[in-house]
């Protein structure tokens, strides 16, 4: 026979569930091995040398000190470093430089280009300019149109055919502007310490303050703010709008 069943079962201890297991990213080269990019690597570092020769002509053919204190010089700097660090990304397979870096690049020498051909080279806008400025032949005339024409078209068709979109953000907009307000206050300050009569004394016809005064420098300095504000805001819009030109993009195991 066996026993009876005690009619008062004593209270038995709860059963400890199992921990519950942390969410742990895996970095997605764990997952699929990356892919380089030849093609890719070998179109920036194009573009990288194509940069530094235009700085580097234009540095011989001038005043270093001067040219180097224009602001086509030092964003086609930025581009050829920026582009010889993507190159190598590409080449290695290693994750790309962030979209901030890339983006602020890009619009530095959209700004460039956009000012020289816009305001200084065309003959309706008031602060065009004159003399062999306006009309460069030679060598000047090769490296400006290195410098303003074909690096900023060499950085667009690699941002729209070699880059994912979806990179670039709002937020990041206001942030590029530190370096052009940086640049204004450079100039400003530039023209300050030399003397009056000194060649170009002022980089640029709209921010001679000797010729129009500090408040209309400013207003001209603003009006050039806000456009370059809704430029980065529209190159936030586009790189999220745009197709991605990446079809494969599940085989690198990362967003190009």
């Amino acid at each position: 026979m066996t026993a009876p069943i005690p009619r008062d079962i004593p209270d038995l201890p709860a059963i400890p569930s199992p921990p519950a297991l942390r969410p742990a990213p895996v970095p997605a080269t764990a997952v699929v091995t990356p892919v380089r990019r030849p093609a890719a690597a070998a179109f920036r570092l194009l573009v990288a040398c194509v940069a530094a020769g235009g700085v580097t002509l234009e540095l011989l053919l001038g005043d270093p000190s001067r040219a180097l204190s224009h602001f086509a010089i030092q964003s086609n700097m930025l581009l050829a470093l920026v582009m010889a660090l993507s190159a190598r990304r590409a080449w290695t397979a290693s994750r790309p430089l962030p979209g901030a870096i890339l983006g602020a690049t890009l619009l530095y020498v959209l700004i460039a280009a956009l000012v020289h051909h816009l305001l200084l080279a065309n003959e309706a806008s008031p602060f065009s300019l004159t003399g062999q400025a306006a009309t460069p032949t030679g060598w000047h005339a090769l490296s400006q149109g290195v410098l303003y024409t074909l690096t900023p078209i060499a950085a667009v068709l690699d941002w729209l055919l070699l880059t994912a979109p979806g990179r670039l953000h709002l937020r990041q907009a206001s942030s590029w502007l530190l370096y052009p307000l940086a640049y204004l206050a450079f100039c400003l300050l530039r023209g300050e310490l030399l003397l009056p009569g000194t060649p170009d004394r002022y980089l640029y016809p709209f921010l001679d303050v000797g010729q129009d005064g500090f408040k209309r420098v400013l207003g001209n300095a603003l009006l050039l703010g806000l456009s370059f504000y809704a430029l980065a805001v529209l190159l936030v819009a586009l790189d999220h709008a745009r197709p991605n030109p990446l079809r494969h993009r599940w085989k690198t195991g990362f967003r190009l």
